[in-house]
């Protein structure tokens, strides 16, 4: 990658730019790309670079500075990332939005380095109690405080998003920088140019009829459910839609909503803002124990059948139809179908919605087809609580925004959202393959889940860690990169473990990131023995 490449430059004391008075002689050593976007940013947030204003053509720039181009290439693409800045073609480079200017980040408490090992007999996640040992080696760069201290709260997805890194492989994500701008403008201008005078107003909270028919169809060809557009309620993605579902079930006396293990801590969160109790239920290889679910004694279980988080497995057909007996017996299956659309090595796996729809409450989103931006998801409900979930919709916010749902319906009408899915799909293959790739050849002691499918991977530790992984990923943190610990997934015990999203890192980002866990494991030590 050109950040590699830094050092080879030759960085004089003549070398500098009038543009912002840019000095790469205050860059430090193998960090030049870091430093321009970071300078850049700095400008754009304090207004010395207002919107619409232009930045200089990257070989201009790189070559007052007598840096390669595909450094500024590199801290131009980081911006274009956020969205500060866009490429306008022969209109050059220019500032597309205004952001607070980055603060310098403090200097983190000692609860963030890395402890030394103690006994983890406890901890979730953590290895079996053995001999103290340090934990992963990190610099002494100045960082913000860790958001891996302590028990995660319900802000640590913010404080994790916001934290500064060269690299995210946090999973959540497809590839944002891929979003199809061009498509969406189109489809944008095309429903502008139709779209009468009424269509402004207030609307029906269910959502526009137009979405609501694309969705039926959508999920008719992709996910095998039969669906009348009337039965679709639009929401603001699955957050809202777990909130709402949330309301009504413990408005209807169901306040013990059962959750897969590991399963998504996020979801677990939102679920858990509104219901009393989230038991979890231990998964295998052939998804949620139904044994155990019934042992639980809850009425509802929340689970992600088609590719379950973050194990990655599919639930199995004995263990599909056992839970269908069980949901037929009186329990609601709450189905979050999140990034089933996304399988590489495996055939499609049909949605549970499809066989049982009265016992099954299915919730679907774009935030992985396009972006999670667009907020933007949908729920089939069993008929018992269909109203009731559309009365909790109108008082929550009156309906989705129209504009947006009707840019995507055009979307998905048009055959362009498939053809989007099509391309992704190959992106995202490459860069799983980079991925697992990278783990072969940095991380050997990792078992590999989930690679069949899907936009993450999760990484277990079968013969232990010197740390926890909490403080492997810590530790990741204060060297750029981001990823998930395991532990913060489960509840249950279960093998300390990483979860990696690759669909929105570049394969070069990918490896290097994925190297410096390797790096930090090898200088932390062998692991933990009992």
């Amino acid at each position: 990658m050109h950040r590699s490449n830094d050092h080879s430059i030759d960085r004089s004391i003549t070398a500098g730019a009038d543009f912002l008075q840019l000095d790469p002689g205050q860059a430090p050593a193998g960090g030049l790309a870091d430093w321009l976007a970071r300078r850049l940013r700095e400008a754009i947030g304090d207004g010395r670079l207002p919107v619409g204003s232009r930045l200089p053509a990257t070989r201009v720039l790189a070559a007052d500075l007598r840096v390669s181009r595909g450094v500024v290439t590199d801290a131009y693409r980081r911006l274009g990332e956020e969205g500060r800045i866009a490429g306008l073609g022969r209109g050059g480079t220019v500032v597309v939005d205004q952001f607070a200017p980055e603060a310098v980040p403090p200097t983190p408490p000692p609860a963030a380095q890395p402890p030394a090992a103690r006994s983890t007999a406890a901890r979730p996640g953590g290895t079996r109690p053995g001999p103290a040992r340090p934990g992963p080696a990190r610099d002494t760069t100045p960082a913000p405080a860790s958001p891996f201290d302590g028990a995660p709260a319900t802000t640590v997805f913010d404080s994790l998003r916001t934290a500064p890194a060269r690299i995210d492989l946090t999973p959540g994500v497809p590839d944002l920088a891929a979003f199809p701008r061009a498509a969406w403008l189109r489809a944008e201008r095309a429903v502008l140019r139709d779209l009468a005078a009424p269509d402004f107003g207030y609307g029906d909270p269910r959502g526009t009829p137009a979405l609501r028919r694309a969705v039926a169809d959508w999920l008719a060809r992709n996910r095998g459910i039969r669906a009348d557009p009337e039965e679709i309620l639009v929401v603001a993605g699955a957050a809202q839609a777990l909130a709402l579902v949330g309301e009504v079930l413990r408005a209807d006396g169901l306040d013990v909503v059962a959750v897969e293990d590991p399963g998504s801590l996020g979801t677990r969160q939102h679920l858990g803002h509104r219901i009393t109790a989230t038991p979890p239920v231990p998964v295998d290889a052939e998804g949620i124990r139904v044994d155990s679910l019934r042992a639980v004694g809850a009425r509802a279980v929340l689970l992600t059948p088609a590719h379950q988080f973050p194990t990655g497995v599919v639930l199995g057909g004995a263990r599909r139809r056992e839970l269908l007996q069980w949901a037929a017996d009186g329990g609601l299956v709450i189905e979050d179908d999140y990034d089933a659309e996304h399988r590489y090595d495996r055939p499609p796996v049909p949605a549970l919605r499809g066989v049982l729809p009265e016992q099954v409450l299915y919730l679907g989103s774009v935030s992985k087809l396009l972006a999670p931006a667009l907020r933007t998801g949908w729920v089939l409900a069993p008929t018992r609580y269909r109203n009731a979930l559309v009365d909790a919709k109108r008082l929550s916010d009156l309906g989705n925004a129209a504009l947006p749902q009707l840019v995507l319906a055009h979307l998905m009408e048009s055959g362009a959202l498939e053809r989007h899915l099509r391309l992704q799909r190959t992106r995202h293959r490459r860069r799983r393959d980079a991925t697992t790739a990278a783990v072969a050849a940095h991380l050997p002691g990792a078992a590999v889940h989930g690679a069949a499918a899907g936009l993450h991977l999760m990484l277990t530790f079968p013969d232990g860690l010197p740390c926890t992984d909490t403080e492997l990923a810590a530790a990741a943190l204060a060297h750029g990169v981001k990823v998930h610990p395991l532990s913060w997934h489960a509840r249950l015990p279960h093998p300390p473990g990483l979860v990696l999203g690759y669909a929105a890192g570049t394969p070069g980002e990918i490896e290097e990131g994925i190297a410096v866990l390797g790096r930090l494991l090898r200088e932390a030590g062998p692991p933990l023995q009992g």
